[in-house]
């Protein structure tokens, strides 16, 4: 008989205006045994579902009727009290709406498209603190917005960086966990913060997505 202490569970809220949408990645992530959809809403309820459910992942459907996906994510930056972590719903990568929800605190996103398995590891990716976004729909995403300022502003600062925080960066960026990325460079839990703290102050940015998009800027993962 094992000892192991079961993975505790990922509640998970669904917020999208399609019907079907809703109903089938809850179908999809409620046959994991880890994860429970513990509601599902369309927009003009996804504040109180959200309040009243205590989600630990809110995916989140980027394009709605108001409030749309960045309002709703705007104002639950602004509420300390409620602390889920946001991913985005899109139907295509080069959304520019996404661009502006991952600056402003979204933890990644996922396409509607995604296979069944991708869905479900992308939600336990998200509880583990990890980012969930793919190299191409990041390249395609700064394609469109990519200036040359940028690109030197973000190359000045990824200098900073020491050798170690440059691999951090570039395991984060990969969507990896800190317990992941200390398996990975044979480091502690509590060293790969500490690192990851470092490289975030030194990029000048505040979330792992941010560093991720700077370090995609100034061509560190495609150097990698």
């Amino acid at each position: 008989m094992s000892n192991e202490t079961p993975p505790p569970t990922v509640r998970v809220v669904i917020v999208d205006d399609e019907a079907l949408i809703r109903s089938g990645f809850e179908l999809i992530l409620n046959a994991a045994p880890d994860i429970d959809v513990v509601a599902t809403s369309s927009s003009p309820e996804a504040m109180h579902t959200i309040e009243t459910t205590a989600p630990d992942v809110v995916l989140l459907d980027i394009r709605m009727p108001p409030p749309d996906g960045l309002m709703i994510l705007e104002t639950l930056q602004q509420r300390v009290d409620l602390e889920p972590i946001v991913a985005m719903l899109t139907t295509f990568h080069t959304d520019d709406y996404v661009l502006r929800a991952l600056r402003h605190g979204a933890a990644g996103f996922i396409l509607k498209d995604s296979e069944p398995g991708q869905l479900t590891q992308a939600v336990r990716t998200l509880a583990a603190g990890g980012v969930v976004m793919s190299s191409k729909a990041t390249s395609a995403l700064l394609d469109s917005t990519r200036q040359p300022e940028e690109d030197a502003t973000a190359v000045s600062r990824v200098a900073l960086l020491t050798g170690r925080e440059r691999d951090v960066v570039v395991l984060l960026s990969a969507g990896l966990t800190n317990a992941q990325i200390a398996q990975e460079l044979y480091l502690s839990v509590g060293t790969v913060k500490d690192h990851v703290s470092a490289a975030l102050g030194k990029l000048r940015v505040s979330t792992r997505v941010e560093a991720a998009l700077l370090a995609q800027r100034a061509g560190l993962l495609e150097h990698e």
